[in-house]
């Protein structure tokens, strides 16, 4: 068998895009992978064609060697775009052998130890406040309305939901370092804003009652100082964990020394030697896990390096359902698995997306079981929503504190 073309798909999904790469043989064997990034999506799709020539000719079944050369073409860019494009190039091999083989990637990897994962709601909260009619959900302009979600949580199954720091109000928004709101690189936590992410959290908090587990997400947002200050105002609600990426595990072991709330951390990691440093000092309680950005192989040996460790893991899944089938499986194969991520506030036409979607009861998603990843890319969907830079959805202000309610 051998590779004879890869072809990228960007797709506009709504607020942001996220990026597929197909990958075909001589066989009729087609892969898919997904390696989505919100903001650089051509330089991902750029890579493709740097990479093209170390794989047209070769056997995608020797997924492992593959991913070598393509490292080894690399080797004086690493991480970055260039790790996202390797990793959606392997993810599809990975998918490619699976689908040779006729059983899933689960089964090509060990077989599976469990049948289902826990996953948490994600950007709960955080994707109504700002695209309500693009969703098609209520709006989310008050303090009722972070009430009435999370009992909708509830409701609907779930036991555990993420938010980041949603600010409620007609137009509202969410306190993203992305939009430059505290300043080029500032990161502070301003006493109105401290007291306003209380309440967030206490609103969700006697929304959803005293068992269930909530996560907020800092992400880059903030500083260690202003993190230490967040978590420990958030101590009294038993967070599930507090979301933090720092690229020093000595600042994030700083916060974690800190304070009782738990912290977690790892989604921008790149393969098992950015995450030793953290690991070697436990920085962290949980950690997370990018497939789209690791790629399927290397994204194992990073979870089976943090069992070594005693630490448990969580796949970083703000994707499409493809990434949702695609951590899943990873899930499906370790044995250190806290919870995984998935976003249910999406486009309107997420499911016609993929050939099949995550079965979800209970709060559990099931393992996917078909040949592969279990599901392809719907090609004539995704050419039917190409990416448009301008649908970038970050808002530039913020409303002053005296408007929520």
């Amino acid at each position: 068998m051998k590779i004879t073309n890869i072809e990228s798909f960007i797709v506009g999904a709504g607020w942001r895009p996220w990026t597929f790469v197909k990958v075909e043989t001589d066989e009729g064997i087609t892969g898919w992978g997904e390696c989505s990034d919100g903001r650089s999506p051509h330089g991902v799709v750029g890579m493709f064609t740097d990479l093209a020539p170390l794989l047209i000719g070769q056997d995608p079944r020797a997924f492992e060697a593959r991913f070598w050369d393509m490292m080894r073409g690399t080797r004086q860019s690493p991480g970055g775009i260039a790790a996202k494009a390797i990793a959606g190039i392997e993810c599809a091999l990975v998918d490619i052998k699976a689908k040779a083989l006729g059983i899933s990637v689960a089964e090509l990897f060990g077989g599976p130890i469990r049948d289902s994962v826990r996953v948490y709601w994600s950007h709960c909260g955080s994707s109504r406040v700002r695209h309500p009619e693009l969703l098609g959900t209520p709006p989310i302009e008050t303090w009722n309305d972070i009430t009435a979600l999370g009992k909708e949580v509830v409701e609907r199954g779930f036991t555990a939901l993420k938010t980041n720091v949603v600010m409620p109000g007609k137009g509202g928004t969410w306190y993203s370092g992305f939009d430059g709101l505290m300043g080029p690189n500032d990161e502070y936590v301003p006493n109105w804003l401290l007291r306003h992410i209380e309440t967030l959290i206490g609103t969700f908090r006697d929304a959803v009652g005293p068992d269930f587990d909530i996560n907020l997400d800092l992400n880059f947002h903030f500083k260690p100082e202003a993190c230490m200050r967040i978590a420990q105002v958030l101590e009294p609600f038993n967070l599930h964990w507090l979301e933090i990426d720092r690229y020093d595990p000595e600042a994030l072991l700083q916060i974690k020394q800190s304070t009782n709330t738990k912290i977690c951390t790892g989604e921008n990691l790149y393969y098992m030697h950015d995450y030793i440093p953290y690991f070697e000092r436990h920085a962290a309680d949980v950690f997370m896990i990018d497939v789209p950005w690791n790629g399927f192989g290397p994204s194992k040996k990073i979870g089976d390096l943090a069992e070594v460790y005693q630490l448990n893991v969580a796949p970083h899944n703000y994707y499409s359902h493809m990434s949702s089938l695609m951590s899943a499986s990873l899930c499906a194969v370790l044995s250190n698995v806290r919870i995984m991520e998935i976003d249910i506030d999406d486009v309107p036409w997420k499911d016609e997306l993929t050939t099949a979607v995550p079965e979800i009861k209970d709060g559990y998603m099931t393992i996917p079981s078909g040949p592969g990843w279990g599901a392809d890319i719907n090609e004539e969907v995704a050419r039917a929503h190409p990416w448009d830079a301008s649908q970038v959805g970050y808002s530039k202000t913020v409303p002053p504190p005296k408007s929520f309610s």
